[in-house]
């Protein structure tokens, strides 16, 4: 922590829970450090990938360690995998803690810590990992659709900044119904509604439910298959974001070939903005599996991009 700079800004994550509570934790830290009120920002991916990194100084919560981050008086603290260490900012790293467990502990270093605060960081650490053994995994998935339900700055509003009122939330009632009620309704729909992109990749249509977790059974059913199983969604004007689910880290693999990234069993990638509608992404994914034979060029030469990541069933 003492590597830590005073950031001009903290950047987080603005896609999940993890993000939102490791950017108050983070907000909080700076605040008993340095006596100062620090600006949050969050990003969805796509948009944190082409943002300018004009701060002389920052701290980023959950997003993935890149070279571009690799500055002086920067400090990145993230669980997702990296290919190359830092050489000039401080990297604060653990594949096997969400983001903001590693967030916790730093302030739990500066005296920050409360039963509270142990409580929800738990929750999100099971509910961001998938951690389907702990008894609190319903749960933290409650607690997981939160921000996915009500979105980030929503949230932060209701909350008035103040991570604590999120533990036993009255809206945790409304994520639990929404939970025993639709997902149900939500998996036997897609289940009936799955396009094959490849032997081993499916497109999962999805219109009510959870969709990790529709994901995540139907990736458990027998008969189901596909290895990696795959839903999209456009916010407004905006690109086709896909999330990919697997069992055995092939989700990973396939996100990284379309410039995404994640954990291993569960990732993200964004299509390009040429690709405008779901039957489109569905044949694009489909080319890029499928590439047409050069001419003249023998069909055992050719190698395919998922089978270059070695998606097998």
């Amino acid at each position: 922590m003492e590597n830590m700079d005073r950031p001009e800004i903290i950047i987080t994550h603005e896609s999940d829970l993890d993000g939102l509570l490791g950017g108050l934790l983070l907000q909080r830290l700076a605040r008993k450090r340095f006596g100062a009120e620090v600006p949050l920002q969050s990003y969805q991916t796509d948009y944190w990938q082409k943002r300018n990194l004009h701060e002389k100084s920052a701290w980023v919560c959950d997003f993935s360690f890149e070279t571009r981050l690799d500055k002086p008086n920067w400090s990145i603290i993230d669980h997702h995998p990296y290919v190359l260490p830092p050489k000039f900012a401080c990297l604060v790293h653990d594949a096997n803690k969400c983001a903001s467990v590693l967030c916790y502990e730093l302030c739990q270093q500066a005296g920050l810590g409360s039963p509270a605060l142990d409580r929800l960081v738990h929750l999100c650490n099971v509910g961001d990992l998938f951690l389907e053994d702990d008894p609190d995994f319903w749960l933290a998935q409650d607690y997981a659709q939160l921000v996915k339900t009500y979105q980030f700055w929503n949230l932060h509003a209701l909350i008035g900044g103040d991570p604590e009122k999120l533990l036993d939330h009255p809206l945790l009632e409304v994520m639990t119904v929404k939970r025993r009620v639709e997902d149900p309704l939500g998996l036997a729909w897609s289940k009936a509604n799955l396009t094959a992109i490849t032997p081993n990749i499916g497109f999962v249509d999805t219109v009510i439910g959870n969709n990790n977790l529709i994901m995540h059974r139907l990736l458990n059913q027998p008969g189901i298959p596909f290895t990696v199983l795959l839903t999209m969604f456009r916010k407004g004007n905006g690109p086709i974001v896909l999330s990919l689910r697997s069992l055995h880290g092939e989700a990973l693999k396939l996100a990284m070939r379309l410039q995404g990234g994640g954990h291993p069993n569960a990732s993200g990638a964004t299509l390009p903005r040429s690709i405008q509608k779901i039957p489109e992404a569905i044949e694009y994914l489909r080319n890029i599996a499928n590439p047409a034979p050069a001419k003249d060029t023998p069909l055992n030469n050719l190698e395919s991009l998922f089978e270059a990541i070695e998606i097998k069933s």
